[in-house]
């Protein structure tokens, strides 16, 4: 998010919850995501005698992920499927290594001890690359993105982001975003201010519809993520101020697993060569974070 990097509202939930309907490419079922975003790949014969035999045994990869954070991932109207410009990335990655994907929905927060503990084999959920999560796991780069903040249309409650300062502001738990309204709730009560009033949310979707029934005066979320819940919103939200803090997202490797890691750094780099990396990104509308270059804990 940009701890995970950036998140938003499932369109499931949006449009259930404030009659939204969904918008950008048709896929035939009214969800407005592209049909499929994964170019046909061939496996690389190479790149699959790189991947671990523990790993390729039962040909696929079991990838842990949090699916409320449109539209990098998030359920399809059916409630179930994980869909989203990172589940199509990794599929194509997958299929490089000769493999498919299996994503398993589960809390932000626990991916990467679930990656550590081998619950999941990869993490795949729009995680922000910093010095802490490094420690952690190897995470191997495929996308930039940075912060923004969104707001009610017109911005009734007057949020300036260079003061917060006693406002109340919706965020995903665990994601670096906490740690920039901490920082900024700091600094307020350092200058004598009142703190800001942060409130964490489970999934992104809710954290969305806080600002939007007026719970919160806005939310704090990876720049895809909140340009998203705004494109989805029907007007009634709207993104305040530029991206900030740019940042790479990071598949999720346990520390034990460097060959396998090496594997998926290689994939993601093939895929840039050959240009499919560059089709699926367009498809979901999120090329400009795009990065010419994969690499582990850069």
């Amino acid at each position: 998010m940009v701890q995970k990097g950036q998140k938003w509202l499932s369109v499931v939930v949006l449009a259930a919850t404030l009659g939204i309907s969904g918008c950008g490419g048709d896929d035939g079922t009214g969800t407005g995501t592209p049909a499929s975003a994964v170019p046909s790949i061939a496996a690389d014969a190479a790149l699959a005698a790189m991947v671990p035999d523990a790993i390729k045994a039962d040909g696929k990869i079991l990838a842990g992920t949090e699916a409320t954070y449109a539209p990098n991932e998030f359920l399809d109207v059916d409630g179930k499927t994980v869909i989203g410009f990172d589940v199509d990335l990794f599929r194509a990655v997958a299929a490089k290594l000769g493999l498919t994907a299996e994503f398993q929905p589960g809390t932000f927060g626990d991916i990467i001890p679930g990656v550590s503990s081998g619950k999941y084999e990869i993490g795949v959920s729009s995680i922000t690359i910093n010095p802490e999560r490094k420690e952690q796991a190897l995470m191997v780069s495929y996308f930039e993105a940075g912060s923004q903040f969104a707001v009610k249309k017109d911005n009734p409650n007057n949020v300036n982001i260079d003061d917060l300062c006693g406002k109340k502001l919706a965020v995903q738990r665990d994601t670096v975003q906490v740690g920039d309204l901490t920082k900024r709730s700091e600094a307020c009560v350092a200058a004598g201010k009142q703190a800001i009033t942060i409130d964490q949310y489970p999934g992104q979707d809710q954290a969305a519809n806080a600002v939007v029934s007026g719970k919160n005066d806005a939310m704090l979320a990876d720049s895809p993520v909140s340009a998203y819940a705004v494109k989805q919103s029907g007007g009634q939200l709207e993104l305040l101020g530029e991206v900030f803090e740019a940042a790479p997202y990071g598949y999720v490797v346990s520390k034990d697993q460097q060959a396998f890691a090496d594997a998926v750094m290689a994939a993601v780099n093939a895929l840039i060569k050959d240009g499919q990396y560059a089709e699926v990104l367009k498809a979901w509308g999120v090329d400009q974070g795009s990065i010419s270059e994969s690499k582990i804990n850069p």
